[in-house]
């Protein structure tokens, strides 16, 4: 796959790779459309980049750049789609439409894929998130298509081989195309399935970059970032759908804290130990709004809302010691009872420690120990040893530490939760009870 580097004008490439961000998307996206293909889409919208990359360095940026691309992708379209309609291989009612076009002018193409764009971006979001495609494949897709991210900056910021990520796209890309599955928004009971796929990839995105699984860095917000994106993009497409905004709400209010989630040398800071003046209020501001759009159009909060009351409650709070714990706890009572998990139990018994002490926080994950989903889950003996070293358990809190420390595969959450193993050979001063 090419990609936009090497030019004389050293201007033009950062240019391209900003172009390439804003307009790759809606390019692909019309294209799929047309050609009913989203593989061969994106094969065209690359054409229609190498051709900017041979043409702009010398004649300028035009004014209308997706338009530009647009009309090239076209033009492209239209001869491959002949060559195979010659060949009895394309329906000519798809070659036509496309010939429709090809009298257009910059202007009037312009507003042809304005007109188009909602629709095409929200059939593409569907379709990269198509639950016949694995969660990674999911994941790889939707940050190819809609993220304009390169195979490598999927693979680096995922910690993975970029051919095996190369591998997943190509691999998806081809069962959809053998699958024949529609480029079309789903309609009925259908649209709540394949939503919540959507709104899943996409937070899945977002959770990798506010708290990374693997590697040296404890938060990567260039994830964050385009899991915001993606969201905003959704909550403007289907404003009736109450948990896109609950969604929405949930990263932006987590987003917020971003700066405060890491120290001078990138270390973790932990939720009560943070400076609160540094989560920024815009996002906060935005998160709310969100929520309330939320609220608004839904009968009962669903899992993604309720997860956004809950972060709006540690926003309210101006300091660690003003946050209204009780809530909190009843909020997760409630998820518990909209989307069952696990982690929503362990979740929900931090926040009971917290609003009616360590023992009654420490009876509820004990019950949790011999749940098999969270057998390999690190936190699982992290939240125990924490609340084991409030309750000056140190010895069985730092065989904890050490048991979660072995699990994670973050490096600067290893190492924290080594450095709090090594803090149970010496007693809790009166702040940590």
């Amino acid at each position: 796959m090419l990609f936009f580097r090497a030019v004389a004008n050293p201007g033009v490439p950062s240019a391209i790779d900003a172009i390439w961000r804003i307009e790759s998307a809606r390019v692909i996206a019309a294209l799929a459309r047309l050609v009913g293909d989203v593989g061969l889409a994106e094969e065209l919208a690359q054409d229609a980049f190498v051709a900017a990359l041979e043409q702009w360095p010398t004649e300028g940026v035009p004014d209308r750049p997706g338009a530009w691309l647009m009309a090239v992708g076209k033009y492209r379209a239209i001869d491959l789609l002949r060559r195979r309609s010659r060949a009895g291989g394309t329906p000519a009612y798809m070659t036509q439409e496309l010939e429709d076009v090809q009298g257009m002018g910059p202007e009037d193409l312009d507003a042809a894929l304005d007109d188009e764009v909602g629709d095409d971006l929200l059939r593409l979001l569907f379709i990269a998130c198509h639950p016949i495609l694995s969660s990674e494949a999911r994941v790889a897709l939707t940050l190819r298509l809609l993220g304009g991210l390169t195979t490598d900056e999927i693979a680096r910021a995922f910690l993975v081989p970029e051919a095996t990520v190369a591998q997943r796209i190509v691999r998806a890309k081809r069962t959809l195309a053998e699958k024949r599955v529609p480029f079309e928004v789903p309609r009925g009971p259908e649209l709540v399935s394949r939503l919540a796929s959507v709104l899943a990839v996409i937070y899945l995105v977002f959770n990798e970059g506010y708290s990374a699984t693997t590697g040296d860095d404890w938060v990567r917000p260039a994830l964050c970032e385009d899991a915001l994106r993606l969201g905003r993009v959704m909550a403007e497409l289907v404003p009736g759908e109450a948990e896109v905004h609950g969604l929405v709400a949930l990263m932006e209010l987590q987003a917020s804290r971003l700066k405060a989630r890491t120290g001078p040398s990138g270390e973790p800071v932990l939720l009560i130990d943070q400076a609160r003046a540094s989560w920024d209020q815009l996002l906060i501001r935005r998160g709310l709004k969100a929520l309330a759009r939320a609220e608004a159009v839904a009968e009962r909060p669903g899992p993604y809302a309720l997860q956004a009351s809950i972060a709006a409650t540690h926003a309210r709070a101006r300091t660690a010691e003003e946050t209204d714990w009780a809530r909190i706890a009843a909020l997760y009572a409630e998820l518990v009872t909209v989307a069952p998990s696990p982690v929503v139990d362990l979740n929900r018994a931090v926040a009971v420690s917290m609003a009616s002490g360590p023992a009654a926080g420490l009876a509820l994950v004990e019950a949790l120990r011999s749940e098999q989903s969270l057998r390999h889950y690190h936190l699982l003996p992290s939240v125990r040893a924490d609340l084991l070293f409030k309750l000056g358990r140190l010895e069985e809190a730092q065989t904890e530490f050490e048991q979660a420390a072995s699990l994670t595969r973050n490096a600067r959450e290893r190492t924290l939760l080594l450095s709090r193993a090594a803090a149970c050979r010496r007693p809790p001063t009166n702040s940590d009870g």
